[in-house]
């Protein structure tokens, strides 16, 4: 395909301002840089919490849109995939969103912990438009040099991958936190995205009871599409009963594991009641700051001898585990159904709205798609 001289892209001027689409001249690539024609790209969680303003040190504006898939239109010297492949025109590709971890500092070297690297940037969420077309709510993505670029099997293509999205490499860092072990019950708090992901990789790992609590329906029906045991409908039942069903499906104890999935503080309180002594919660929804709770350490963490992890950001590693799922299971779990709704670059403002209301399961954008008039 030729290489465009001026695309459009959906630029979030600042939070809770709407969208309004723009045009941008397309860059000349330094040495290593690919350019991508945006094939599909995401709007999840994040992607909300961006426009309310939720997140801090966001550099408005900017071109939002962290998870996406493209055909290289364009490479400059010999960039290389994680095998040492050559990247080249007409592959359909993905990549790491996040970039510029350093390699050096504690938390790379010792720690091993590259999301905590003070230094890591991510497209669509820390790269002003200013800086370039470094977000996937456009028609071309700008690779830079040293972004780590991710082939698509020939399985799974693009609709695929992004009905997956981000819940992917989310879902399968906390998976790994989690260390379900074969027998597990397993309870799944949140239907979104990363918690149906969640619930899917639990069977995987050996999990023979999954039980998903959340809302609304359409969520909920996925969730007992892609094969939990149990769904729990917080829209119908209190918290008090909610824990009272996980722990008559499993023999009055709770959950051997528990992922909150769900963003919201008080899934915790609930989850750690909802987890058997010596069991062990892994909190992975609580991306943006939502408040606070109250938490008797004693009696729901200590004396249940409860095991309580954290889980933050993904790598490399997490994506290309992800893919590798999909290019295996994916025909058993159709990610892709998960996609409600395919928006326009003109679109963006209601698939946020959409999204931010849980009218969707997943919404795509698909900037090739008809929308708004540019500004």
């Amino acid at each position: 395909m030729r290489r465009p001289a001026v695309v459009k892209a959906a630029v979030m001027p600042a939070p809770n301002v709407p969208l309004e689409v723009r045009e941008f001249p397309v860059p000349e690539l330094e040495e290593g840089a690919i350019l991508l024609r945006t094939l599909a790209s995401e709007v999840c969680g994040t992607d909300v919490h961006l426009h309310h303003g939720r997140l801090a040190g966001v550099p408005y504006p900017l071109i939002p849109g962290h998870i996406s898939v493209g055909e290289i239109l364009a490479v400059r010297g010999a960039p290389v995939d994680v095998n040492g492949g050559a990247l080249r025109p007409g592959q359909v590709v993905t990549f790491l969103d996040v970039h510029e971890t350093c390699g050096r500092c504690w938390f790379c070297t010792v720690a091993k912990a590259s999301t905590r690297c003070p230094r890591r940037r991510v497209y669509g969420i820390t790269y002003a438009a200013a800086e370039g077309l470094l977000g996937g709510w456009s028609e071309a993505i700008y690779l830079k040099p040293g972004v780590k670029v991710l082939p698509l099997p020939e399985s799974v293509p693009p609709e695929r991958f992004i009905g997956a999205g981000c819940g992917l490499p989310t879902a399968v860092h906390a998976i790994e936190r989690a260390e379900i072990r074969l027998g597990d019950a397993v309870v799944v708090q949140g239907s979104g995205p990363v918690g149906l992901t969640a619930a899917i990789l639990a069977q995987l790992s050996g999990a023979t009871q999954v039980i998903v609590v959340g809302a609304p329906a359409l969520r909920l029906q996925e969730a007992e599409r892609i094969g939990a045991d149990a769904v729990i409908n917080i829209e119908e039942m209190p918290p008090e009963a909610r824990v009272a069903r996980v722990r008559d499906l499993t023999g009055g104890r709770g959950a051997d594991v528990t992922i909150e999935a769900s963003g919201n503080p008080a899934a915790l309180t609930e989850g750690f009641a909802m987890t058997r002594d010596a069991g062990r919660y892994v909190v992975v929804g609580q991306y943006t700051d939502a408040g606070d709770i109250r938490v008797n350490p004693h009696l729901e963490i200590n004396r249940k001898h409860l095991e309580v992890r954290g889980c933050w950001g993904t790598d490399f590693g997490h994506l290309w585990r992800g893919v590798r799922v999909l290019e295996k299971h994916g025909e058993r779990f159709q990610w892709e159904r998960f996609i409600t709704r395919r928006y326009g670059l003109g679109e963006t403002n209601e698939a946020l709205e959409d999204v931010g209301q849980r009218r969707v399961v997943k919404a795509l954008i698909a900037p090739g798609q008809s929308g708004m008039n540019s500004s």
